[in-house]
């Protein structure tokens, strides 16, 4: 009679584990997933694109000395936004690059061939103060956007920490094949999806404001890029596997419990 009544418990007891445990995989395959799609939209440079209708007129006098101050290390906001605007630009949370002929000398006529050429954000430059008129450095500064970039810089990195401080404590959880910490993983999960979320909130204000400042001309047609877009992607995908930790971890503890007390009784 002992043997019969407890059969149907360990019948029981191996369906929430199975349950679980497919939660907890499919968990780990969308952090894993959301963990490759920052990485991807933080290292390219597609957040924001410019479409020019023929970027090719621009290989004039004018539009080699664009691509010059460009290039330049002290180009302020409003030169280098200029030259996005001409020549196809694209920019990033580390780079902006520009599209421009290969071959851009005096003495050469235009090409069909182009290529894009990138110019690195420093460090300093992630920092630097905005301005309430792009480029010109009395008119003071403009706090809102000044934060926003700061913002966007940071919280991708604060992100993809805290899903990979939650991996390192979900590694510890199947070490002690405990569900427990489970719970942990999944609150840094959701945090780090509110830090997503907050990077792409930031980036959308930051280019809005910039555009208020700086209206794009006639001929410049302005769209998020893919790089955006993985960000986007990135945030929902932290938040469902969050759901899923938090979820398998609860209810197994709830579960558990009351096995162990119908065991007892």
């Amino acid at each position: 009679l002992s043997f019969s009544s407890s059969l149907p418990v360990q019948q029981k007891g191996a369906m929430m584990d199975n349950r679980f445990a497919t939660a907890l995989v499919i968990a780990c395959v969308l952090s894993l997933i959301s963990t490759i799609y920052m990485a991807a939209s933080i290292g390219t440079d597609f957040w924001y694109e410019y479409h020019t209708l023929s970027p090719a007129e621009n290989v004039s006098e004018a539009g080699r000395s664009i691509w010059e101050e460009f290039y330049s290390k002290e180009a302020d906001e409003k030169t280098y936004t200029d030259a996005l605007f001409r020549c196809n630009g694209t920019v990033g949370l580390w780079r902006r690059c520009i599209t421009v002929p290969k071959n851009s000398h005096w003495y050469s006529p235009p090409e069909a061939d182009m290529t894009t050429n990138c110019i690195s954000f420093s460090l300093s430059d992630q920092f630097m103060e905005k301005y309430i008129e792009p480029g010109n450095h009395n008119s003071g500064t403009d706090l809102n956007r000044t934060y926003l970039w700061r913002l966007q810089f940071l919280l991708p990195f604060v992100s993809i920490g805290l899903m990979c401080f939650g991996a390192l404590i979900g590694l510890c959880a199947c070490a002690c094949r405990s569900l427990y910490p489970a719970i942990a993983t999944g609150v840094l999960h959701f945090l780090a999806g509110l830090c997503t979320l907050g990077l792409v909130g930031c980036y959308v204000a930051g280019i809005e404001l910039l555009h208020k400042k700086l209206p794009l001309p006639d001929d410049v047609r302005g769209e998020f890029g893919w790089s955006f877009c993985l960000a986007c992607v990135s945030a929902p995908l932290q938040f469902m596997a969050a759901a899923l930790f938090i979820w398998a971890a609860r209810t197994n503890r709830k579960e558990f419990t009351l096995l162990k007390a119908y065991r007892v009784a």
